[in-house]
This record gives C-alpha cells, sequence and structure tokens, in this order.
C-alpha cells in the first residue's frame, strides 16, 4: 500500500508539472484550455473554473491539457437546423442550445440559414415567425448539445490561430517544466539532507553491511586502496564498484592514527553491470547557495547520462528488453522506497529528467514530434496539412501503445515470472 501511494504521488508530482507547463505558456499565449488532466480514461473527480475543468482520472499513467482548437470541437451549423439561442442584456446569443429536449423557457427558436461560431462570430436564420433575423455570438458563449455545455472557442483563443513562437513554448513548456521539477527536487533535497561532499570520509555506515563487519567506523578517512593513493569520494567509490567479490585492502586514518582493514564488497547488480558497494555514505555538508549549485549540477548530469543510454539505445549496445514501462518503474519505487524519503526524493527528480527528455524525443505524437512539425512549418512558410500531420501523430500514437504493451509484457516477465 505505502508503494502504491508513493507510486501515485510521485508520478503525479510529474505529470502534473508537465502539464502545468503546458497550462501557463498556453494562458500566456491567450488560448483557451478547456481541460488540465492528471491520469488518463474514466473521469474520478472534476472542479470546474473560469473555462477550465480540473480533472482527476483513473488510470495514473499520464494527463493532458485540452487547449481549444486541437480537437475536434468545431461546431458546424447547417442550413434548416432548428436550434435554440438564449440572449443576454446586449442582445447577443450567449447560450446556444442544440437539442430540443434541453431548450429553456426563454429561448428563442431559430431555423439556421447562416453561421460563424468561430471568426465573425455570428448566427442568422429565421425566427418562429418566419423573420430572418442575425444575432451576434458572444464571445464567452456556451453551446448545449444533448445536456452537455461547453464554451465556444473564437478563432482568435484557439490553439492554431497563434504563431508558431507561441505554440511551439505552449508544447515546449511541458519538458522544461520537468527539468525545473528536477531541479527544485534535488535543491530541497540539498537543503534539507546536505551536499555529498568529495572528500573521501566516512559519514553513515550500514548495519550488516562489509563495512561495518570489517570493523570500519565514522569518521575513518580512507587514504588508499590496494596500495594505491586515494584523495577523493570519487576515486574510492569508483574503485569499489569496480571490485565486486574481491578483497580490498584499506589504509585509513583514524583519530590520526593508522589502520588497515580489509573489506570485500557485495555484488550488486546495477542495469546491466555487477558493481561494488561495502555500505557506506559519504560526509555531508549544509549550504543554501550551494544548495542551488547542486541543483543544477545534479540535474545536467542526470540529463547527459539520460542521453546517453539514449545513444546506447540506438547503437545497440541494450535493447528494448532493457526498457521498462509503468510496471518496472513501480517495482523500482518500491526498492527505492525502502531506504527513505530522500532516496524517493532523488528518484522523483530522475524519473522528471527521464520524462522531459522523452517527451523531447522528435517522434510523433509527442511534444517533439510536435515541435518538429512547427520547425517544418517556420522553414516552408505555411503549416503542414493538418489531416496529414494527424494521421502522422496517429500512427505514433498506435506505435507507441504497441511499444508500452511490450515493455509492460517484458516488466511483467521480469518480476513475476
Amino acid at each position: 500500500m505505502e508503494t502504491a501511494i508513493a507510486f501515485i504521488l510521485i508520478f503525479g508530482s510529474i505529470v502534473f508539472f508537465h502539464e502545468l507547463g503546458h497550462f501557463i505558456f498556453a494562458k500566456r499565449a491567450g488560448i483557451m484550455v478547456r481541460e488540465f488532466a492528471i491520469g488518463m480514461g474514466p473521469k474520478l473527480i472534476g472542479y470546474t473554473k473560469g473555462e477550465t475543468v480540473y480533472t482527476i482520472r483513473l488510470l495514473p499513467i499520464g494527463g493532458y491539457v485540452r487547449m481549444a482548437g486541437e480537437d475536434l470541437d468545431a461546431i458546424d451549423l447547417q442550413p434548416g437546423y432548428r436550434v435554440g439561442v438564449r440572449l443576454n442584456d446586449v442582445g447577443e446569443v450567449d447560450l446556444l442550445v442544440m437539442n430540443q429536449k434541453n431548450y429553456l423557457p426563454d429561448m428563442h427558436f431559430l431555423e439556421v440559414e447562416r453561421a460563424d461560431l468561430m471568426k465573425d462570430m455570428y448566427i442568422e436564420g429565421y425566427d418562429e415567425s418566419e423573420q430572418f433575423v442575425r444575432y451576434s455570438i458572444a464571445r464567452d458563449a456556451k453551446v448545449n448539445e444533448s445536456g452537455r455545455e461547453s464554451l465556444i472557442a473564437p478563432f482568435d483563443r484557439q490553439f492554431h490561430s497563434k504563431t508558431v513562437g507561441q505554440r511551439s513554448l505552449a508544447i515546449f513548456a511541458g519538458p522544461l517544466f520537468n527539468f525545473i521539477l528536477a531541479f527544485l527536487v534535488f535543491t530541497a533535497l540539498a537543503l534539507f539532507r546536505g551536499i555529498p561532499t568529495d572528500e573521501p570520509l566516512i559519514s553513515t555506515i550500514m548495519a550488516d553491511s562489509p563495512a561495518a563487519e570489517s570493523g570500519l567506523m565514522q569518521g575513518d578517512e580512507v587514504t588508499a586502496i590496494d596500495g594505491q593513493a586515494i584523495s577523493s569520494w570519487e576515486e574510492m567509490a569508483l574503485t569499489i564498484q569496480e571490485n565486486p567479490e574481491t578483497p580490498l585492502t584499506f589504509d585509513l586514518e583514524r583519530d590520526g592514527q593508522p589502520v588497515t582493514l580489509e573489506i570485500t564488497p557485495n555484488a550488486v547488480e546495477n542495469g546491466e553491470q555487477t558493481i561494488g558497494q561495502i555500505g557506506i555514505q559519504s560526509p555531508l555538508e549544509k549550504s543554501v547557495l550551494g544548495s542551488f549549485t547542486y541543483g543544477a549540477t545534479q540535474t545536467y548530469e542526470w540529463t547527459i547520462l539520460i542521453f546517453q543510454l539514449l545513444g546506447n539505445l540506438i547503437t545497440g549496445q541494450f535493447s528494448i528488453d532493457d526498457l521498462s514501462g509503468p510496471v518496472g518503474i513501480y517495482k523500482a519505487t518500491e526498492e527505492v522506497a525502502k531506504f527513505g524519503i530522500f532516496n524517493l526524493m532523488n528518484w522523483t527528480a530522475v524519473l522528471s529528467i527521464n520524462l522531459g527528455i522523452m517527451n523531447l524525443l522528435p517522434l510523433p505524437a509527442l511534444d517533439g514530434g510536435r515541435l518538429l512539425f512547427f520547425g517544418f512549418e517556420a522553414l516552408r512558410g505555411r503549416p503542414i496539412d493538418k489531416q496529414r500531420e494527424g494521421m502522422v501523430h496517429f500512427v505514433g500514437i498506435m506505435l507507441l501503445m504497441v511499444l508500452m504493451v511490450v515493455v509492460t509484457w517484458n516488466d511483467i516477465q521480469r518480476f513475476f515470472f
């Protein structure tokens, strides 16, 4: 149960920040945001404020910001269509009812002759007395269709009416906010826990670890391993990791006196590698300014590392079978949770960077794929045909779903069989 709660909180936070980026920059560009959703599938709860409905949905596997004009939300009124209209105080239509079952007492009935609900914002036709009338549509007018109300989106409030730069920022802001979240989490981690130093000093020793069993003590300074001088924590850690199940001779300085111990690192699986660990942690120091520097450097270093792993996937150094989906992330979260809140925070930041990078890949249906189309539009001076772009994204979604099924099945086989 604790793992499930941790997984939902971590994944929910990452998705929330991602969608918050889209939301903020869409609103800044004047785009109407119809829905801000965390999760996918059936709606669990919803709250409407202004022109946006905020929802939490059943499946914690993503989220979305639905912007006006991105989907098939245009209303096409054909000649002869009978509708009900309600007028506001200045004689503009503020409610358009498409279904006769939902007509209200103060409705005017209209047989549509012509209508434009996006650009010129008008509707005209014949009323109950067969007179030809024309009404302007209020910019905040609503449409009621079979009891479901939605706002009319004037063309200048729609996604595709904005410049390439505004649309690109609204899309790029999602991954950008994932990097911002990672920076904030790493910074908070340094503020609350402290910043690891690079001195080869022993700070914390895990119970029942090779370090504890050998007699290593807090405050010991490692000066050499197997006769090789050690001047930094990074050197010491690398030597230990490269020697799993291999006895190592540690030369230490303890209270000004030399001490020699033999320690055999445990073998620990780390992805495709087996590394050595002896169960120690580096010393920590507190610094407000240093915490922000630590947040920035950790975000940068993890970003480079994840790009390197992507390069290994492209060059075939590891395959799709090595990738993890939601099941694998859940199991990893379960393992990380055993080591406390600080490790969960670090895991959250790494996952957030990973999501940001994955979304920036120039693949159909991902944010990077959409940015690629915007780039083509900027070079051509005109937009790509919407039907062709939509087909490319549809194919991309199908391929991503297939990949998700394959990765999930691999996870299930790996952890449960």
